[in-house]
């Protein structure tokens, strides 16, 4: 954890840096770090005049008193980083990584947590010197609009179904979350340690989930939901709360700009059955900007879409623990550039989840997966899951170390099993018929599998023939991602810890 106390013209000033475990000068485990242990700079209007290292072997934080010339008292940012892999070792004598790099804000603006809960009736800006902790809902209503700051640090307290928290824009509402790679707006559980001025907390864990809800955008673009229904209800939110309707007929709706934020250790349980996805976008439109976003360890979906017409672009979803992709309600949009990564532990089902309309409205909208890398990190991950309906365009993606034995799967029905084992409409016409409306193109994956999404067992020959025609009609070795997963997520909490 790192603090500093500027106000005025005050030129002098500490950073506490904190590691997860002791750390020393030398491999013999002798050495106090010093001043060649760090790099310390400083971007905004100052210079720096004079640092020194505090510190004493075995111990694990490090002082590091700072002195800058020509103070001003503008926006200042000071970093402090490891100097090299060959400054810092652990008691194994192993170099400590560069994750430790902390930065903080000398903008001399007071630091507060600040609570919010229940609905915003009027525009907000939530600035980055704060901590804004959310306490069970906190709802941008219709016609209001909240801006964060690049930054700012988002807190959610725990609490299940009910008492569960989590960010709400609801549909009308706009959410101004414009983050940089350097100040990424960062929205995280109230048990994480991270602190004003930082980026990185240091206690939480891949495996740490389910400690708070998520962030969930609602829109007006169109969505195919049941009955024909053009709007419906976000999952877990009572339909009297009144603010988690979504859907409609303006495909360019707008619900504002998300870029460059990190979403940590969600995916609470918002009502019996529903967990927050990390990131979910019920009917949100083209008019939305959605790129640079990160995901990590949330125990739901890493992003669902419910519908809409939204792009989103350089998307990480790390270690989810459902889906990382998840498409429903014939989503319509692209996502671009993005990857998703997971591993054991947690109860990780699919890389892509993918179903197209649910009703008979909206019903020839298509979505597109493109330049993606699912990357499996364990044994329990499955690739894909091709479901009901599901139509779009899938180009190339990579499906990394699953194996034949989790393969892209696609379902099928049949007319009537037993008697008539013709196939319904499913993902798997969809993938056979002319023209084919789920198109794989240059991808890259071990294998596929049809299924039957009944479960009959009673028409096993035309499910043989289907996995023969299906595997002629996805190409598995083309050309695959050419994503550098490392340099386009190299501002995330996943690559500060070493894990991309």
């Amino acid at each position: 954890m790192s603090s500093a106390t500027v106000a005025g013209e005050n030129k002098n000033f500490d950073i506490t840096v904190t590691f997860s475990e002791a750390v020393y000068k030398n491999t013999d485990k002798t050495g106090n770090l010093d001043n060649g242990s760090f790099t310390v700079s400083v971007t905004g209007g100052s210079e720096m005049a004079s640092y020194n290292v505090t510190h004493t072997a075995g111990q694990t934080t490090a002082m590091i008193a700072i002195e800058l010339s020509d103070y001003s008292t503008g926006n200042e940012t000071v970093t402090v980083a490891p100097a090299g892999a060959s400054s810092i070792y652990n008691d194994e004598g192993t170099a400590m990584s560069n994750s430790e790099t902390k930065s903080v804000n000398l903008s001399g603006a007071s630091n507060e947590i600040i609570t919010k809960t229940g609905i915003l009736t009027a525009n907000e800006t939530w600035t980055s010197n704060n901590i804004y902790l959310l306490e069970r809902k906190v709802v941008v209503g219709a016609g209001v609009t909240l801006t964060i700051e690049a930054g700012t640090i988002v807190k959610g307290k725990p609490g299940e179904e009910t008492l569960a928290s989590a960010l709400v824009v609801a549909r009308g509402g706009k959410l101004m979350a414009a983050g940089t790679a350097d100040n990424p707006i960062i929205f995280t559980a109230e048990a994480d340690n991270i602190t004003f001025g930082e980026k990185f907390g240091t206690n939480l864990t891949k495996e740490d989930n389910k400690l708070w809800g998520g962030v969930i955008v609602l829109g007006a673009a169109p969505i195919s939901a049941e009955n024909g229904d053009t709007e419906t209800n976000i999952e877990g939110i009572p339909t009297e709360e009144g603010y988690g309707l979504f859907g409609g007929s303006n495909a360019s709706d707008n619900s504002g700009v998300i870029n460059y934020i990190s979403i940590r250790h969600g995916g609470i349980s918002i009502g019996e059955g529903n967990e927050i996805n990390g990131l979910t976008l019920g009917g949100v439109g083209s008019g939305t900007s959605i790129s640079n976003v990160e995901v990590y360890a949330t125990l739901d979906d890493g992003i669902e879409c419910f519908g809409g017409t939204v792009n989103v672009s350089n998307l990480l979803i790390f270690y989810q623990g459902d889906d990382g992709v998840d498409l429903d309600m014939n989503y319509s949009g692209t996502i671009s550039d993005f990857a998703v990564v997971h591993g054991n532990g947690i109860g990780t089902d699919e890389g892509a989840e993918v179903d197209g309309p649910e009703g008979s409205t909206y019903v020839t909208g298509m979505f597109t997966l493109s330049n993606g890398k699912f990357i499996s990190e364990g044994t329990e991950p499955s690739a894909a899951d091709f479901k009901s309906d599901a139509q779009g365009y899938i180009n190339n993606c990579s499906w990394i170390n699953y194996g034949t034995g989790k393969p892209v799967k696609f379902r099928t029905k049949f007319v009537d099993p037993g008697v008539d084992c013709n196939h319904k409409e499913d993902a798997y016409l969809h993938l056979v018929s002319d023209p084919a409306t789920l198109v794989f193109t240059d991808c890259s994956l071990e294998g596929t599998k049809v299924y039957d999404g009944g479960d009959t067992g009673t028409c096993l020959d035309e499910l043989a023939a289907a996995n023969a025609t299906a595997a002629s009609k996805v190409q598995l070795n083309g050309t695959g991602s050419t994503l550098d997963v490392a340099g386009t997520f190299s501002w995330t909490y996943a690559a500060s810890r070493g894990q991309l």
